[in-house]
């Protein structure tokens, strides 16, 4: 995951770099039970794609278990190698934190199931994926022939790599006849409960068994470049602390459609 953004709340140039919502809101919401199920493919190639490594254990992680246990095979794309987490750190360079987080992005798999995951790795820059947004479709368009669904980052969620990305494999999607569905990620974190700024009315939910629940837990904790400080520096900081990793560890998560 990358933080880098803006069209932040006032007094916070980053919506991102902002305080949220506390995860204690999101769980008393009535509004879950409004949102329908969303019927996952039963056979078939599912194509996941993330703007970074996390990404897609985040908003679809849970689901990703809940697809290779019913022996459907993913392939997971990471657009970028989310080299740009940790900017101005003098711990790690760019190059030994792609490394780091490609590392950490197969154990993550490994724990949801995938022993031998197939990753694509595209090597887009980190928070510059918008400056490649027609290669990015074409390179999606290559992999989508024949798949049951693409699963994305939502075209909203407030940070451009995620939005780019989002658009990227929607495009590519329609010119492959692929369903698209898109997984939010900051969005937990900027909105509220019933915001006014998030289509509810094309959101559907993805039930996860306590399996998957358990899975999706212990491939988050692979993840250490993000969950912990890489240093005692401000810019070591984690990127993703308890409050904002407990929004993703719910029993359910969300796709727009």
């Amino acid at each position: 995951m990358s933080t880098v953004r803006s069209d932040g709340p006032e007094g916070h140039a980053d919506a991102i770099q902002a305080p949220g919502t506390d995860e204690a809101l999101w769980r008393v919401w009535r509004g879950w039970d409004r949102l329908p199920e969303y019927r996952l493919p039963e056979a078939g190639r599912v194509v996941v794609v993330s703007a970074h490594p996390d990404d897609e254990v985040l908003g679809a992680g849970g689901t990703i278990a809940r697809l290779v246990a019913a022996g459907l095979t993913v392939t997971v794309v990471s657009v970028t190698d989310g080299e740009g987490s940790h900017p101005g750190s003098a711990v790690l360079t760019p190059g030994q934190l792609a490394e780091l987080r490609a590392r950490e992005l197969e154990e993550a798999l490994a724990e949801l199931g995938m022993a031998e995951a197939e990753i694509v790795r595209l090597r887009l820059p980190d928070t510059g994926v918008g400056d490649h947004e027609e290669k990015l479709a074409r390179e999606l368009a290559a992999l989508l022939p024949g798949a049951a669904l693409c699963l994305a980052p939502w075209t909203q969620d407030v940070h451009s790599d995620h939005e780019a990305a989002g658009r990227a494999a929607s495009a590519a999607s329609r010119a492959a006849g692929v369903p698209c569905a898109l997984y939010p990620v900051w969005m937990w974190h900027w909105a509220e409960p019933g915001d006014s700024r998030v289509p509810w009315d094309r959101a559907a939910r993805i039930v996860l068994p306590a399996a998957a629940q358990a899975l999706k837990r212990a491939a988050l904790s692979r993840f250490v470049t993000q969950i912990q400080p890489l240093g005692s520096a401000p810019e070591d900081t984690a990127v993703l602390p308890p409050e904002e990793l407990t929004h993703h560890l719910r029993g359910w998560e969300v796709v727009f459609t």
